[in-house]
């Protein structure tokens, strides 16, 4: 199921959306894409907001370790939800004039989706 969700514009970088990430949540865990994968990064977030950032390992780091297995399966689930969303739902062809208009077509179509898990 889908907490929340946030869009950020095409030009800002992942790791500069972090700095507003840990202003908004706190006492939480965040699963991140190998592009997060920075220990300083990591280590910001959980000293200034407490948030746990998982990101699973590269396979040519010299500390690669196997993913843990609920991490794996959480990955995998949030990647097919993606993906649903994309190909499915058409997430990216939205027609939205306004802003508002387009936070309410992508929650007409979370919704949608929730429903149909």
């Amino acid at each position: 199921m889908i907490h929340s969700y946030d869009l950020s514009k095409a030009s800002v970088h992942d790791l500069n959306y972090m700095k507003d990430v840990k202003l908004e949540y706190h006492d939480c865990s965040i699963y991140g894409d190998k592009g997060y994968i920075g220990a300083d990064v990591q280590l910001d977030l959980f000293e200034t907001a407490h948030i746990r950032l998982e990101c699973p390992y590269r396979l040519n780091q010299k500390d690669w370790k196997p993913t843990f297995i609920p991490f794996a399966k959480a990955h995998k689930r949030i990647e097919t939800i993606f993906s649903q969303l994309s190909d499915q739902f058409l997430v990216i062809r939205n027609y939205a004039k306004i802003t508002n208009g387009l936070f309410a077509r992508i929650i007409g179509k979370i919704s949608v989706l929730t429903v149909s898990q």
